[in-house]
């Protein structure tokens, strides 16, 4: 016979109500038998005594949804329900199978909240951490028009379309971030271990350091506290920037404006903004979500507080009757091209389908400009570094060129 584990569950009882407390079964499945015979609803099994599983909280950290996860799950959630899946079965089967955990716990939750007669839409919608407001709106739509499926297709299509332009954006931004790390290494490890080596070798000598190797001594000498300093300092501004991002929609505003203005990287921005508004803005009305209403919701999930500020204003416009073509041509990030084509659909009855072409568009000029950008960084950072390793060779040999004139002389 097998032994017998303890279990520590949440689960909602049959009266509606959260409810905790443990169990004894041989395995976890045995475990969730036993409480679905009891009439109660598992949202989560931990065995008892196993830290190693515990959840660990870390504010700001591990509780939010990666875009990869969530693309894999609009994938199969689109695929189940297309076949004639039902929602409690097909949000049963991606609980057990997705390996996020913020995510298994979202639709652990929402699977409970659908099967006690709540809507999908209003389910996910408690949970903004892990589902966007954008597949909020989209299925709220689907569930009104009667076509769910549908929405849902659109939503991982867009999604994976999204993972994959953040994918290639990271990859140009790989290699530099590398060099760059790695420079810094160097950096440390010359001031720590080769520069005390010279400063022996030239207090033997005697003479007068040249100002540029009385800096990297200097430099070297108080590394001890410097280094934590800078680090410190880097963490203090990361997390500053983090919670000022979060609480101020005036300081996003100016960085977003800063980063569109940037030299190199501010049009493969540009263009990643245009994409993701024209391709958003396009399936919220291609599902039936009303025009204020999406106008709303694009704002918020560009990703861009500059678009979020116009959206406020078109939508001021549209509510008095104008176009929104017109409203977007008083603001200079929307290119005339992009004007131009959503003014022929709404001349036209067919500004959804104008929208995805303009994403379509955008979305080959931002493959363009990440190659683009890979192919002008590389030359860049073999110059820094290289001016930098020469910068400091220099700085180690200059020394020997004054000893050998006193010597001379």
């Amino acid at each position: 016979m097998s032994a017998t584990k303890t279990f520590t569950y949440h689960a909602i009882d049959a009266s509606g109500k959260k409810a905790k407390g443990t169990i004894e079964a041989p395995t976890e499945a045995a475990a969730t038998h036993m409480l679905r015979q009891r009439g109660e609803v598992p949202l989560d099994l931990i065995e008892a005594g196993q830290g190693l599983q515990m959840e660990i909280k870390i504010p700001g950290m591990g509780n939010r949804v990666k875009l990869k996860d969530l693309a894999v799950f609009a994938r199969q959630f689109a695929t189940m329900t297309s076949s004639g899946m039902s929602l409690l079965r097909s949000l049963s089967i991606l609980e057990e199978q997705t390996s996020s955990l913020p995510l298994k716990k979202a639709i652990g939750e929402v699977r409970t909240d659908v099967a006690t007669g709540a809507g999908l839409s209003a389910s996910m919608a408690k949970h903004d951490r892990a589902f966007p407001r954008l597949m909020i709106a989209m299925i709220r739509a689907g569930e009104t028009g009667g076509m769910i499926d549908k929405a849902l297709e659109q939503i991982a299509e867009s999604l994976e379309k999204d993972t994959a332009l953040r994918g290639k954006i990271k990859a140009a931004l790989t290699y530099p971030a590398i060099v760059l790390g790695f420079t810094f290494v160097m950096i440390a490890g010359v001031l720590i271990f080769i520069v005390p080596i010279f400063e022996g070798m030239f207090k033997s000598l005697g003479g007068e350091l040249p100002a540029p190797t009385q800096f990297l001594v200097t430099a070297s000498n108080n590394m001890g506290w410097l280094g934590p300093l800078f680090l410190g300092s880097g963490i203090a501004t990361a997390v500053f920037y983090k919670r000022k991002i979060r609480s101020s929609a005036e300081f996003r505003l100016r960085v977003d404006q800063i980063k569109m203005r940037l030299p190199v990287f501010g049009p493969l921005l540009r263009k990643l903004a245009m994409s993701r508004f024209a391709r958003n803005l396009g399936l919220l009305l291609n599902v039936g979500v009303p025009v204020m209403q999406a106008l709303a919701v694009v704002g918020e999930t560009t990703g861009n507080e500059v678009i979020n500020a116009a959206m406020k204003d078109v939508q001021a416009t549209v509510r008095d009757g104008n176009p929104m073509s017109s409203a977007l041509r008083h603001h200079p990030i929307f290119p005339t091209m992009v004007t131009q084509m959503i003014e022929v659909g709404e001349e036209s009855g067919q500004i959804s389908q104008m929208l995805d072409k303009v994403a379509d568009f955008y979305d080959r000029e931002v493959d363009a400009a990440a190659e683009s950008l890979t192919a002008s960084i590389e030359p860049i950072m073999v110059v820094v570094m290289g001016t930098v390793v020469g910068g400091m060779v220099i700085c180690l040999y200059l020394p020997m060129f004054t000893i050998g004139q006193s010597i001379q002389g």
